[in-house]
């Protein structure tokens, strides 16, 4: 909705349904329905929208997953999540969560929740308020499966013991009494294993196959047959029933194991939401008292005294102190603190008492934005997993093929179906996909909390691997390569022109400007006691320079060459910093010379990004010589100036119509544009809301120097990435035509592929001591 007007009109088309009554809130961007479902259904409302020319907004939703045990296992979640009407769902095994975008109205919550159900798993609503109970939950879940492991292991102990005793004697003489060994297994087989049984039936139901299919197929084949063979008094046949027991118990392992592991891959994020109080001091009626943070709104004043952290965002009014800022920059050094600074929930005060006015409290602080953030970028999916879940789609029916024939080529060959038992029961534990499955999302997750712990915030797994692998990087000028404080090193008015004129209408004109140069004139304005000049009819041309009405007359203001074509005037600006026009009722005023400082760590942020293999190009609305100036003094060789945002865009374009991968970086609304264009886009926490809403990775840090960390973490999360994936493809590439041949045991592949899931997510765990190769 653009107006009033299409509010009007929207509501008027939804109250002709029958039943309805609604109310439409053009500045909410909500409307607010209620229907009779015997007459209307939510599908005729979203309908009557669109046919009005308008959507409905989806809404995105987390949901906590359990029961899943493998790559199969997401796919299959995926399927029956996206069969729903108008939904779109991303599941991530090493997180176990969903995360659900869906039209309101086409499904509800609980339709995504009996969805999940249907397909053999349970979901629910994952709030923030439900973080500790949902950390609770896998606590207690990890040590009820740890106790299932030990019971299995002094059961599986004896059947291993002589396994173990008979390989190394070289007898066949049974030391345990089969009917011992039976009573041994059964409990392991059907109820330590009683889950795989469970999440087979519902992988089957489901139309599909997973990790619990295969781990339940094969050790029921060996304790089958050795049941049987037992029971009948059949002595002269082998038995296996320690291949079933300790291949379950080996298994039950694993997933400890990878528990575990999995659970540290969040703890960056817990740490952050760890870092805000649960109390606050705040002043009430003139006294201070503690109190509940969740209590405090905005408009609080808050007390924070040296060494407490800060519960809430918000503006110092009183005091002076040094904060620490680390959690959101990565730099250790304090920043200092006085009335009118920015203050943020979980920094801590350091040596001062400051009071402060809250602006931000509870999920509306750049804490909570970060953890979200950081959150979001976990639950998505990288591009290069793709492969990975088109294979772990096929892999497991693939597998049962394979067994099947490994099966019947044994028995075939031998004449023993006992001796065809072993290599197919191999071959169905050693293929489990879990290592396919975790092979990627563990290395995301570990990347995106390292970030976040370093001020490096990815918007999603995607623009964490594509920063990695961009060969060409546009940087804009102001406020990227320079510290984007310009200020006035001169002001040149023409002959028979006042000084103060020329300042008025200057500053008057740049009053409505957003741009980064205008603060600078406005602020000398001000030092020199100069009133700005009321202005009228106000106009900007992005990039270019203003237009409006001062006095009664006409008046421009921007770059020499535009206001000389707009305003039909020369303008002999000759100045050593960036020259800005000034016109009036066709007469020119003259000229103001603003310089923008480099940043202190942009050559060697330039030198480091050189040394990752990177070709720089600065792109700037500048004048040639300001541009070449700082472009020299960075040691960027490759500049343009006088461009646009459109012609930024164009620019970025262009390159990646030249087959390279571009990224960009910038921090102003006239970069909005080519930020949106680029392969992967940057964006510092000094620039403006817009270029952090378009940028594909937010640098908290105030420094140039976090752009090469950034691309580096990315390559860094990538080189894990694929190291998961070669793991895990080697392993079953190997191992599945070694247990086919007979080469592996079942419990040798079982505790293969328990080895297989814990080393993928240590060695992205390797990623949480992840540091820069050097710091400027």
């Amino acid at each position: 909705m653009t107006c009033a007007a299409c509010a009007a009109r929207l509501e008027k088309q939804l109250n002709k349904l029958p039943g309805v009554e609604a109310t439409v809130n053009f500045a909410a961007e909500k409307a607010h329905v209620r229907f009779a479902t015997s007459e209307t259904a939510a599908r005729q409302l979203i309908e009557a929208v669109r046919k009005t020319g308008f959507d409905v907004a989806p809404q995105t939703v987390e949901l906590a997953i359990e029961g899943m045990t493998c790559a199969a296992c997401v796919a299959r979640i995926e399927r029956v999540l996206n069969a729903l009407p108008g939904v779109s769902a991303t599941v991530n095994l090493a997180t176990e969560t969903a995360r659900v975008t869906h039209t309101p109205g086409l499904t509800t919550i609980d339709d995504l929740i009996a969805a999940v159900a249907r397909a053999g798993y349970r979901a629910t609503l994952r709030a923030e308020a439900g973080r500790a109970l949902e950390q609770a939950r896998r606590a207690a879940r990890y040590r009820q499966e740890l106790r299932r492991f030990w019971i299995s292991a002094a059961l599986s102990a004896p059947l291993l013991l002589q396994m173990v005793w008979m390989a190394a004697t070289g007898s066949h003489a049974e030391p345990l009494p089969r009917w011992l060994q039976l009573v041994l297994a059964t409990p392991v087989q059907f109820w330590v294993g009683w889950r795989f049984y469970v999440g087979a039936y519902h992988a089957l139901r489901g139309g599909g196959a997973n990790m619990d299919v295969l781990v339940a197929l094969g050790t029921s084949m060996a304790w089958g047959y050795s049941a049987a063979v037992t029971l009948l008094g059949l002595d002269h046949q082998h038995v296996y029933f320690e291949a079933g027991a300790v291949v379950i118990t080996l298994v039950l392992l694993g997933k400890v194991l990878e528990a575990r592991a999995k659970g540290k891959t969040s703890a960056a994020i817990e740490s952050l939401i760890a870092l805000t109080p649960a109390t606050a001091h705040v002043e009430r009626n003139g006294a201070i008292a503690p109190v509940d943070v969740a209590s405090i709104v905005p408009g609080d004043v808050v007390v924070v005294r040296p060494g407490e952290r800060l519960p809430v965002d918000g503006e110092v009014i009183a005091g002076t102190s040094s904060v620490d800022e680390s959690m959101f920059s990565g730099e250790p050094i304090p920043v200092e603190k006085q009335p009118g600074s920015r203050v943020y929930a979980g920094t801590q005060n350091q040596n001062g008492m400051l009071k402060l006015v809250a602006t931000g409290v509870g999920s509306h602080t750049q804490l909570a934005k970060i953890v979200r953030l950081v959150e979001a970028a976990q639950g998505s999916k990288a591009p290069i997993q793709r492969l990975a879940d088109r294979i772990a789609g096929i892999f497991v029916p693939v597998v049962v093929t394979i067994a099947v024939l490994t099966f019947a080529a044994w028995w075939l060959i031998t004449g023993s179906a006992a001796q065809a038992l072993i290599p197919a029961v191999a071959v169905l534990v050693i293929a489990c996909p879990c290592a396919l499955g975790l092979a990627t999302p563990t290395a995301v997750m570990v990347a995106t909390g390292r970030g976040a712990q370093l001020g490096i915030l990815p918007r999603s797994a995607a623009a964490l691997e594509n920063a990695g692998r961009i060969d060409v990087l546009v940087l804009d000028k102001t406020g990227t390569l320079t510290v984007g404080k310009p200020v006035v090193r001169a002001v040149l008015p023409a002959a028979g022109v006042d000084a103060g004129l020329l300042l008025r209408v200057a500053a008057g004109l740049e009053a409505a400007s957003e741009h980064p140069l205008a603060r600078a004139v406005l602020d000398h304005a001000q030092r020199a006691g100069i009133a700005p000049a009321e202005v009228s009819d106000f106009a900007a041309e992005p990039g270019r320079g203003i237009r409006a009405r001062v006095d009664g007359a006409e008046a421009w203001l921007g770059a020499p060459d535009f206001v000389a074509a707009r305003a039909g005037v020369e303008c002999p600006c000759q100045t050593p910093g960036t020259p800005v026009a000034v016109a009036l009722g066709g007469r020119y005023l003259g000229c103001l010379s603003v310089d923008d400082a480099l940043r202190p760590d942009a050559p060697e942020a330039v030198a480091r990004l050189r040394a990752l293999g990177l070709e720089l190009v600065m792109a700037t609305g500048d004048q040639p010589a300001a541009a070449e100036a700082i472009a020299r003094a960075c040691g960027i060789t490759d500049w343009r100036a006088r461009l646009s945002p459109q012609d930024k865009e164009a620019l970025i374009r262009a390159l990646r119509a030249a087959g390279r991968r571009v990224g960009m970086a910038g921090d102003g609304i006239n970069d909005a544009p080519a930020l949106a264009a680029a392969d992967v886009s940057f964006a510092l926490a000094s620039g403006t809301d817009i270029a952090m809403e378009t940028a594909d990775i937010t640098l908290m840090r105030d420094e140039l120097c976090a752009l090469p960390d950034a691309i580096e973490l990315s390559r860094a999360a990538l080189r894990k990435i694929r190291q998961n994936l070669f793991f895990a493809f080697v392993y079953n590439v190997l191992g599945i035509p070694l247990a086919a041949v007979g080469e592996l045991n079942p419990v040798i592949a079982g505790a293969a592929m328990a080895l297989s899931s814990v080393s993928v997510v240590s060695n992205a765990l390797l990623l949480r001591r992840w540091r820069p190769t050097r710091r400027c």
